[in-house]
């Protein structure tokens, strides 16, 4: 199937969980920021327009400066101003794309997708119209219902991750159709547009780096990796 594919990446950290001024998506981690990172993961995956980066207008810049300081290929790049919100920014990016093929919605601080995971979301997204990465929960969990804390079967739950693919027409009509705000994830805004959602088998490393003590796990990651 020569179904083209597309990605947009939503950097919009601020840094407050991590108690920090530097945005998270722009911390020095082995060497180079982590949104480089990320961005290493999808280049040369066989995405076939330029990436589409939503950041945070104040902070292009600040990128820009980043980029000619580890002296980072932005050639595939099309960076865009992001919304007040992330689902306004993924909106931002969604605009950029025509209606055909299939779109990726990535976080810009998960910085350890691998390329067989690209490339299973993106194949289920052109077989089933969406691809959703998800690994199953290892801890117990617990619901409040009532003001009491009840046990639940971690079984019927799913921790979701990205990149989450689409239909680019269906999201798109998705978010045109939705009120986006009332959802934490590009998934969550498609199932209320009435399409089904599919999910894959997601990676336990692919972390989101949300917190400080996320970073030492980043670490090691990395350098398990090129061992």
């Amino acid at each position: 199937m020569n179904t083209d594919r597309y990605l947009v990446i939503v950097a919009g950290g601020k840094g407050l969980r991590m108690g920090m001024d530097t945005p998270k998506q722009f911390l020095l981690v082995k060497g180079k920021p982590i949104l480089m990172h990320t961005l290493d993961r999808f280049i040369g995956s066989g995405i076939s327009l330029p990436i589409i980066l939503v950041i945070p207008e104040d902070q292009i810049k600040y990128w820009e400066q980043l980029c000619q300081t580890y002296n980072f290929d932005r050639s595939t790049l099309k960076v865009l101003a992001g919304g007040h919100s992330r689902d306004a920014s993924v909106k931002n990016g969604l605009n950029e794309l025509a209606n055909d093929g299939i779109v990726g919605i990535h976080d810009g601080v998960r910085p350890l997708v691998s390329t067989d995971l690209i490339e299973r979301a993106y194949r289920s997204a052109e077989l089933t119209g969406s691809g959703i990465p998800a690994v199953a929960l290892k801890e117990s969990i617990r619901q409040k219902i009532d003001r009491q804390w009840t046990h639940q079967d971690r079984a019927l739950f799913q921790v979701i991750q990205t990149p989450q693919c689409f239909s680019l027409a269906k999201l798109k009509e998705a978010y045109g159709s939705v009120d986006s705000t009332q959802y934490t994830d590009d998934a969550g805004v498609y199932e209320a547009a009435g399409h089904p959602i599919a999910l894959v088998e997601g990676e336990y490393s692919n972390i989101k780096i949300t917190t400080e003590s996320d970073l030492p796990l980043l670490e090691y990651w990395l350098g398990k990796e090129k061992k």
